[in-house]
């Protein structure tokens, strides 16, 4: 057949052998056994960048020296290896992966696969060689661009092969997750890293991965080399590597989210404690019509109330303030700024018995709805004090006006401790320090009406103002207020 074949280029059987080696989408090289290039397609012509046989290579060995071969691990062959002389060497090798490029050229151009077909006509010594190839080069190109964007992915994510359920693919992203080289977790069997073992409906996870559907987000505790886990999301989504079915899997790191929920447990179990056992009555309120969401212990030894019966209701329930309209006023404030300080208001306790406070309070956030957190500071006692405090110095300057007035002047700004803050003298008119002066002297709005020569409407309006003004709701409050700025100097003079 080599006569036939190579002997008289004009035969049938070359001729017919040309044209079908024209007709293949395949590149073929025919080689005689001796070393010497007889044809090469249009095929392979282009997938070597030249136009004609010459250009290819007289020779095994002109191939050889004009186009350089490399593995896919980018290590290049050498003249024994190439894939032609292999094939005269007698050496079989089916569908062997070169990357091709011109001698000189830095970069592949081409990846081939490439495997060798021998004719022989009566099974002895091979007639003539074929090299058959076939450029896999947008495969490989789409798969090298892949990988590069999988190992960029900055989530973590890897790919189990169904077949076998190995993982071959491990990006830094998941190396990094699990603090493991990715070498470690390449070439493992699923079972040996079982990323599922600990997912949310892990029956239903597993058959999806049998079947290769998609697999939607679930939670899982992703098992690590130490033995511990970490909280993830996962999700598998399937694709093909290498022409192989497999499921790529990536993940959400959920162990920061987790760290801090339980950092917030445990702030809010500080502060819950904190609440609970302050010395200082308070009360959490929620919702439009700000009813009881919770209550310390102090507020409860204050109101007398038990904090069953608090909690869910509002204050209007249990007409805990002697004045419902300002505190309907306070929380018009809380709305608009968000905050009122140190309020002087007088709560009714269950027993009865009135307590002075001071009320601050402040809109808080509790897990995302916003509430109220009251503060009431009982004052009743330093309220006494103070009071007592002026009726001692009523009647030392009621009893002893052979005292000096600067003597009674001292003793009219003697101060009980903690004075609050309040508007200054100098924002009252004439006429309400002249009521004021008798408010002081301890007379009645009848009396002081007599006094004044106004009515006794005109004299409560007069009160009402000046207890607007200066912050107070009752007669000794305004005395106290008074004796500390030394107003009532009228008291022990003659009438």
């Amino acid at each position: 057949m080599t006569d036939d074949l190579i002997g008289r280029p004009g035969s049938p059987t070359l001729r017919h052998l040309e044209q079908l080696m024209s007709g293949l989408t395949a590149g073929v090289i025919l080689v005689d056994p001796s070393g010497v290039l007889i044809n090469a397609n249009g095929a392979a012509l282009r997938m070597h960048g030249v136009a004609s046989l010459e250009e290819l290579g007289a020779t095994a060995d002109d191939y050889c020296l004009r186009f350089c071969l490399r593995y896919r691990n980018h290590h290049r062959l050498t003249k024994r290896e190439y894939p032609i002389m292999r094939m005269l060497a007698g050496e079989s090798f089916p569908d062997l992966v070169v990357e091709v490029a011109p001698i000189g050229t830095n970069e592949p151009r081409w990846t081939h696969t490439v495997h060798d077909v021998v004719m022989d006509e009566d099974g002895g010594e091979p007639d003539c060689l074929a090299l058959v190839i076939q450029d896999v080069s947008e495969r490989y190109d789409a798969e090298a661009r892949f990988e590069a964007m999988f190992q960029a992915n900055p989530a973590p994510a890897l790919i189990v092969r169904l077949s076998d359920q190995r993982f071959i693919r491990v990006n830094a992203g998941f190396a990094d997750l699990c603090s493991c080289p990715r070498d470690a977790i390449e070439g493992r069997h699923l079972r040996d890293l079982d990323i599922l073992a600990h997912a949310e409906r892990h029956a239903f996870v597993a058959e999806r991965l049998a079947s290769g559907a998609t697999i939607p987000q679930v939670e899982s505790e992703l098992p690590l080399p130490d033995g511990s886990t970490r909280l993830v999301i996962l999700a598998g989504q399937p694709i093909e590597v290498a022409d192989k079915p497999c499921m790529l899997f990536t993940f959400a790191d959920l162990e920061p989210r987790r760290k801090a929920e339980h950092a917030l447990r445990s702030s809010e179990h500080r502060s819950t404690t904190m609440f609970r056992l302050a010395p200082v009555a308070m009360v959490v309120t929620s919702g439009p019509d700000n009813r009881i969401a919770e209550v310390n212990e102090a507020f409860v030894r204050m109101s007398g109330h038990a904090a069953g019966e608090l909690v869910g209701r509002s204050v209007d329930d249990f007409q805990l303030w002697n004045d419902a309209a300002l505190r309907r006023s306070m929380e018009e404030e809380i709305e608009r700024r968000g905050g009122v300080r140190t309020c002087d208001v007088r709560v009714l306790p269950k027993d009865g018995k009135p307590i002075d406070c001071l009320v601050s309070a402040e809109a808080i956030d509790v897990r995302g709805e916003r509430c109220v957190l009251w503060l009431y500071q009982d004052v009743t006692s330093r309220r006494h004090s103070e009071l007592e405090l002026v009726q001692a110095i009523d009647a030392v300057m009621k009893d002893a006006s052979w005292f000096s007035r600067s003597i009674m002047d001292k003793l009219a700004t003697l101060r009980g401790p903690g004075g609050a803050t309040v508007p200054a003298v100098a924002e009252l008119s004439k006429r309400e320090r002249e009521v004021l002066e008798l408010l002081c002297e301890g007379l009645d709005d009848k009396t002081i009406a007599s006094v004044l020569d106004l009515s006794g409407n005109t004299v409560r309006n007069h009160v009402s103002r000046l207890y607007a003004k200066i912050g107070v709701n009752r007669r000794s409050a305004a005395v106290i207020w008074a004796r500390e700025r030394g107003i009532g100097g009228r008291v022990g003079e003659a009438r």
